[in-house]
């Protein structure tokens, strides 16, 4: 039976395209027009990928000038493809859309012409640089505020108040104050505002790997994976739902939106979970968890990956390889999870006979991973992540034209090359415009010294513990991380929260990571969990109940950042000196992985109330005291957890001496 087949019987097939613009803010916001501004629009979104693609390949432009016409570009397309409000005409831009494109370009074009005459102002600023820059501000809290929504531009408003009204603010958050004209220059003038490193990195890396996934999506990896995870976990008793954990691993690795990815698989994975004896809230929450795992699973993550290397001067690839262990914990975690819920229903998987076959999908769709291949070669041979991503793409074209050569299927073609470049453009204006806003609190951090500021006020309130002060810091990066995209809600959080936990000795990686894990956790922690959201939307469920069976789905990742906190050997990290990161070696590691693994099943089993029957009320609350200490480093903890584990395995094998595991009554 094919997967195409399986989800006509399932229900209706769900169309991928209107999911999306229902439930993803970008795409349900953004215009679509045909005719002569569509075809406008459409070369403009292909000259930004082209533009991106040579200076990727041959070398970036000047800092101001790669990334003030990157702007210009996202700008443009944000204009142009995001209407002013929900009453706007969505089916062409209005007079005043066209009017904010030709500022847009005299602006940025501005900074780009002049850079070098710039450069020479030293902060003597003309009357056209005043109001030049006023306006740039203006221009990006509109242009973010279109397209991610209100959130950002708020925070950022009250940033640059923070910046002016500095002399009226009470105590450690007290400063000298700026003035208007200042304030302008450090964000215009300058390369640590609107134009500073996330701009820097989303000109560069992030772009790229954006354009990278969307040609993946085009030559069909997303359908590949799906595939893959299906024909390899669908005859287990929890085969949908681990399906989903599977594919959105797979989608997630090389996607930046936990929403798109919930609903690019969610629409094979949820009907079909609902099909085997799911209930919907669970089905939706399932997917909604294993796709925002795919935000802190390498090579991507999110593109946020590309952003900590800018903040931390540790390279891209010593990043990925120290955020693995915890992304694989993570869904294994979630895997745990789904699997015991399948037993507590009594669930059967799907026969083999009725799956694809994996190897019949690897001799006919195995060429799909060949760019994945080559960027993870590349990297791991110290190309950097612009070139890697450059030659990836190169190869996902060339591959994808062979296997037509081959097939003579018409699957991709110049239409197909086309689409991706013009597609790849569209889907990152959302990025640039979040880390161009972004820029802005960026900016006035480094202008206020607020970062330092905030950070004594959260030892301040932790009174110096460091459980505390983790715990503040989780709960402030949930709070600013929720409605946000991946790169937006890192930036800011790394700029306010990290300080805190570097002054009291959280190794340097540990504290981006654990900012990062708890930004991204946001997307399914009530009340506003986008991806949660778009889950329950799928499947006919309860947004909240959604939401809050999501968060339990991932509780791992509300514990495990806590253990690389304390005990960085999790992540393979000795120490960070100067940005240089020394490895331990992974046999060190293997003593803390393996308490971390038994302690999540521990925790999973607890929560759950389910080991290989149904845990009496002392099982649970024994089971939840062994995953405390199992994830509490220390061999009399481990002990202690290993042996209540085994204890309670063994005393239902007893009490279920039969073998046949009962199914719990809902």
């Amino acid at each position: 039976m094919s997967r195409k087949k399986s989800i006509t019987e399932n229900e209706s097939a769900l169309d991928v395209e209107q999911l999306l613009e229902e439930y993803d803010a970008d795409a349900s916001k953004s215009r679509k027009f045909d005719g002569l501004i569509g075809r406008i629009t459409a070369l403009i979104a292909i000259a930004m990928s082209i533009f991106h693609l040579y200076t990727a390949g041959f070398g970036t432009l000047l800092s101001a000038r790669q990334r003030s016409l990157h702007v210009i570009f996202a700008f443009t397309l944000g204009f142009l493809l995001f209407p002013a409000s929900k009453k706007s005409d969505k089916s062409k831009p209005s007079i005043l859309d066209y009017i904010f494109v030709a500022i847009n370009i005299i602006i940025f074009g501005y900074l780009f012409v002049y850079v070098e005459q710039i450069a020479y102002k030293g902060g003597n600023l003309n009357t056209i640089d005043i109001l030049f820059g006023g306006i740039a501000i203006l221009l990006t809290l509109e242009i973010t505020r279109r397209v991610v929504g209100p959130e950002l531009p708020i925070v950022a408003i009250i940033f640059l108040l923070y910046a002016k009204l500095g002399p009226y603010l009470p105590g450690i958050l007290a400063h000298r104050g700026f003035s208007w004209e200042r304030i302008i220059n450090h964000m215009y003038l300058t390369l640590e505002g609107i134009l500073g490193v996330p701009i820097s990195v989303s000109s560069t890396f992030v772009f790229m790997f954006i354009l990278f996934g969307t040609f993946l999506d085009k030559t069909g990896v997303g359908e590949f994976f799906i595939d893959v995870a299906y024909a390899l976990t669908g005859h287990l008793k929890s085969g949908p739902a681990m399906t989903a954990v599977v594919a959105s691993g797979f989608m997630g690795s090389v996607s930046g939106s936990s929403v798109a990815n919930t609903v690019t698989t969610g629409a094979f994975t949820i009907p079909l979970m609902k099909k085997m004896g799911y209930r919907p809230h669970f089905a939706g929450a399932v997917e909604a968890t294993a796709s925002t795992g795919g935000q802190i699973m390498p090579p991507v993550m999110g593109a946020a990956a590309f952003i900590m290397a800018e903040f931390t001067g540790i390279p891209y690839v010593k990043i990925i390889a120290a955020a693995a262990i915890p992304a694989l914990l993570y869904y294994f975690a979630v895997g745990i999870m789904v699997h015991l819920e399948a037993s507590k229903l009594g669930l059967k998987g799907i026969p083999r006979e009725e799956l694809p076959k994996f190897t019949h999908i690897m001799k006919t769709n195995g060429y799909l991973l060949v760019p994945l291949f080559v960027i993870v070669y590349l990297l791991i041979k110290g190309y950097t992540p612009l070139l890697a991503s450059f030659w990836a793409i190169i190869a996902s074209v060339v591959i994808a034209v062979i296997a037509v050569l081959i097939k003579r299927d018409g699957s991709f073609g110049v239409k197909q090359f086309f689409s991706a470049l013009e597609h790849g453009a569209k889907g990152s204006v959302g990025v640039v415009c979040a880390c161009a806003c972004a820029g802005i609190v960026v900016g006035v951090v480094t202008l206020t010294g607020l970062g330092l500021r905030v950070a004594e006020l959260i030892i301040s309130l932790a009174h110096g513990k460091l459980i505390l002060t983790l715990f503040f810091t989780m709960i402030a990066s949930i709070i600013l991380g929720m409605g946000l995209p991946t790169t937006a809600k890192y930036i800011v959080l790394a700029t306010m929260a990290v300080p805190a936990l570097i002054k009291l000795d959280v190794n340097l990686m540990a504290a981006h990571l654990f900012i990062l894990y708890f930004g991204v956790v946001a997307d399914i922690t009530p009340p506003v969990a986008l991806a949660a959201y778009a889950g329950a939307g799928i499947a006919g469920a309860n947004a909240m109940k959604t939401g809050f069976q999501a968060v339990k789905l991932a509780l791992a990742a509300f514990i495990v950042p806590y253990i690389f906190a304390y005990d960085s050997s999790l992540i393979l990290v000795k120490e960070v000196v100067g940005g240089e990161v020394v490895f331990l070696p992974f046999i060190n590691a293997i003593p803390m992985i393996v308490s971390a693994v038994i302690g999540i099943v521990c925790l999973a089993c607890a929560v759950e109330g389910y080991l290989i029957s149904e845990c009496k009320t002392y099982e649970r609350i024994l089971l939840l005291a062994a995953a405390i200490s199992l994830l509490k480093p220390g061999l009399i903890t481990d002990i202690f957890g290993i042996a209540v584990l085994a204890g309670i395995y063994l005393l239902q094998r007893f009490r279920n001496r039969d073998g046949v595991e009962q199914p719990v009554k809902m």
